[in-house]
């Protein structure tokens, strides 16, 4: 689900390249608030001693905590949100590469990187911003999927997980 999420927010970022900010901050919004529910819903389904639970935990807040913020306050200024989507990947970027599994490295290190390149040039158009944006939910996308279909041919599916309880 978190795949197909950056696939369709990335192909919708391409498709209306001539958006404005104030939209994009919807597109990104509904982006953020799936990945992190999707985090906490595989946090939820994790083995008792999961070592990666607690990254499952905080990446999902922190994904939606941006997308509300993104939902909440859609007036903000391109800057601003250009240094928001930044954080947001910087964070969740090295939060997950510490947890990676090695197949998931190069979605990790895309998302650091991603973060890096909006941080450093801040006064790009709304066009390249949007651009940047959508092939980054892409690459990221494609690479969650690549991940979901490879695990889904080694273990199987986790239609048998049975959720945590408290």
């Amino acid at each position: 689900m978190r795949g197909l999420a950056g696939v369709l927010f990335g192909i919708l970022a391409f498709v209306w390249p001539a958006i404005t900010l104030f939209v994009l901050v919807y597109l990104f919004g509904p982006f953020a608030l799936v990945n992190g529910i999707c985090s906490l819903v595989l946090a939820w389904y994790a083995p008792p001693g999961y070592p990666r639970f607690g990254a499952l935990i905080l990446g999902g807040i922190l994904s939606i905590a941006a997308g509300l913020i993104a939902f909440f306050l859609p007036g903000i200024t391109a800057l601003g949100l250009l240094i928001m989507i930044a954080a947001w990947a910087i964070v969740i970027g090295l939060i997950e590469i510490f947890a990676a599994v090695q197949l998931l490295i190069l979605a990790r290190i895309a998302s650091v990187g991603f973060g890096v390149v909006l941080l450093l040039y801040p006064t790009a158009g709304a066009l390249v911003l949007t651009w940047w944006i959508g092939a980054y939910a892409l690459v990221f996308g494609i690479l969650l999927m690549i991940l979901a279909f490879r695990l889904r041919r080694t273990f199987g599916s986790f239609a048998h997980a049975q959720p945590r309880t408290a």
